[in-house]
């Protein structure tokens, strides 16, 4: 399972099937941001990142600018992965409460993190269409945890919007109609699929004005334990 997880990185980190997400991605990494002048970016697709028999998979955006597409690991080196891993850690889903770089002994706990679309986007925003286009990376990773997996944690709409198709695609199962509202705290569940459980993402906008604060994430990752037979 791990040897075909680590093949499955190496080919989303060659993809190059979105036009625009490409051509920002490798703009962002010659032209830099100064506080990193002196650093070599990733600017490439940025894989999902944890365990290969995680019982919980956390769903993001799109990797950030300066952060995933800048380290090469996702929600890392960002303010959104500073509140993300400190959570995770209080939690007892990582070792460490923080993500500054590849290298610096990061490790999850019966954990994957991973994004509905690969590479950076433009205003941190991906389109619909370009979600759709990564989609298949996404339905591949659920599938290689599938055995394992009991608990999808979406961080906003668009990580959830794109767990339906996987829903579909993976297991087979018509999502439901109309598909249930997002919302923080919102959780769906049905018999013999993960679980979904909503949650503002961890973006600045959303931490720095209160919408979400660490408490409220510490609540839901912690319900997304006790769903997932961790407690």
């Amino acid at each position: 399972m791990t040897h075909e997880l680590r093949a499955l990185d190496q080919a989303v980190i060659g993809c190059r099937s979105c036009p625009r997400l490409v051509e920002w991605r490798e703009r962002v990494a010659v032209e830099k941001r100064a506080s990193f002048r002196d650093e070599t970016y990733w600017g490439r697709p940025v894989p999902g990142f944890g365990v290969a028999d995680a019982r919980i998979l956390i769903l993001g955006l799109a990797p950030a600018a300066h952060g995933g597409n800048r380290t090469g690991r996702i929600f890392t080196g960002d303010r959104s992965g500073d509140v993300l891993f400190a959570s995770m850690h209080r939690v007892g889903l990582a070792n460490q409460s923080t993500s500054v770089s590849i290298d610096d002994g990061l490790a999850l706990v019966d954990t994957r993190i991973a994004a509905a679309v690969r590479c950076a986007p433009p205003d941190n925003k991906p389109t619909p269409a370009e979600r759709d286009t990564c989609a298949h990376w996404l339905h591949s990773e659920v599938e290689l945890i599938k055995p394992t997996l009991r608990v999808v944690v979406a961080l906003g709409a668009f990580a959830w919007a794109a767990w339906w198709p996987a829903l579909s695609r993976v297991y087979a199962v018509t999502p439901p109609s109309p598909r249930p509202r997002f919302g923080h705290g919102s959780l769906w569940a049905a018999d013999g699929v993960p679980s979904l459980l909503g949650s503002y993402h961890v973006s600045q906008q959303n931490t720095f004005t209160g919408r979400l604060t660490p408490a409220m994430l510490d609540s839901v990752l912690s319900q997304a334990r006790s769903l997932a037979g961790l407690d």
